[in-house]
């Protein structure tokens, strides 16, 4: 019975198949966005070739399609998160937007056969750039990330609490 709705189901036409996930769509897009970027370098670079100065490569040029106002440090309306009035400072991708993007690619990496040792789009140069990215941005726009506390674990606090109650 297994077997016969094992056939069945791969002769089904592509319109039976469920529509998918706004994500996996996404990433679809984007993995094959990246993979024609680097078809178009000169010479094409392949997906075993590529390494994480691709990626980064990739990324500035994807920063040319954004939306998002970063005021360079000379404009007046530089860290102000509501300007007054438009300025001539480039639209650039948003850092979440790139964090987004970055995720969908490490997944898609990995679903089409990448091994996790090997994924570009997991790199720590990757994960210093995206942090650049967003402090850059946050000054530009006067937004202040602060970075979260790790919560600490029960042990941790029990360790902390007898510390602090013991007499030296």
């Amino acid at each position: 019975m297994i077997g016969k709705e094992l056939a069945e189901g791969s002769s089904r036409s592509p319109s039976d198949q469920p529509t998918p996930s706004r994500y996996e769509s996404q990433k679809r897009r984007d993995w094959n966005t990246f993979g024609q970027y680097l078809k178009n370098q000169r010479p094409p670079i392949s997906l075993s070739q590529c390494n994480s100065s691709h990626v980064l490569d990739f990324l500035r040029y994807m920063d040319q399609f954004g939306k998002t106002k970063v005021h360079l440090q000379g404009c007046i309306f530089y860290g102000q998160p509501e300007p007054p009035a438009p300025c001539t400072c480039p639209l650039r991708q948003a850092w979440g937007s790139l964090d987004a993007l970055i995720g969908r690619l490490r997944a898609a990496y990995e679903e089409n056969g990448g091994s996790p040792e090997t994924n570009p789009f997991a790199s720590g140069v990757i994960r210093v750039f995206l942090r650049e990215v967003k402090d850059c941005q946050a000054k530009a726009r006067g937004i202040p990330y602060k970075k979260k506390k790790k919560k600490q674990t029960d042990q941790s606090k029990e360790d902390d609490e007898s510390n602090s109650t013991m007499n030296y």
